[in-house]
């Protein structure tokens, strides 16, 4: 192995070193404030999402945020989310049924500081593909799985949005 060279093994060192002097430091660590990123982002206060997909949206995201020890004590911020779902047919037979069908998540985000102000605005998209059978359960199981991987999608691609923004802000 790579490790086993010393050549390789210093090599290594150098390239680990170097990455600390050129500004590079991990989403986790400390805010730019000096505070936590995990706390930071534990003070996030989502609001509720309307329906089962936004229901799980902002469960995925509380339990990003808090490692699922429920709501932050104190908030600093407010995230407001809106989710529009929709579904595409594709692979559509001669008789107009579906093969499969592709859900659609797309949702808007906005972090909000304490003060009222908009500090954060973005967009975040995920499709998730599902194959349709003839059993009604079936379909409805795979319907409700397409949601569920969407909305953990979308939930994961705005709390890294929101970590990357508060590491530089907070």
């Amino acid at each position: 192995m790579w490790w086993h060279s010393p050549s390789l093994a210093a090599l290594a060192v150098l390239a680990v070193l170097g990455l600390s002097g050129c500004g590079f430091q991990p989403l986790y660590g400390t805010s730019a404030g000096g505070s936590r990123l995990g706390a930071v982002m534990a003070g996030v206060d989502i609001t509720p999402i309307p329906g089962r997909v936004g229901q799980r949206v902002r469960n995925e995201l509380i339990f990003e945020n808090t490692g699922g020890g429920g709501r932050p004590d104190k908030s600093n911020y407010k995230l407001d989310i809106v989710i529009k779902e929709s579904v595409i047919n594709e692979l559509v037979k001669i008789s107009g049924d579906a093969k499969g069908q592709v859900y659609e998540l797309d949702a808007t985000f906005k972090l909000i500081g304490h003060d009222g102000k908009v500090l954060l605005e973005g967009k975040a998209t995920s499709r998730a593909a599902y194959e349709r059978f003839e059993t009604i359960f079936s379909n409805v199981r795979a319907r409700v799985d397409a949601e569920d991987r969407a909305a953990r999608t979308v939930a994961e691609s705005i709390k890294i949005r929101i970590a990357a923004f508060l590491s530089q802000a907070a």
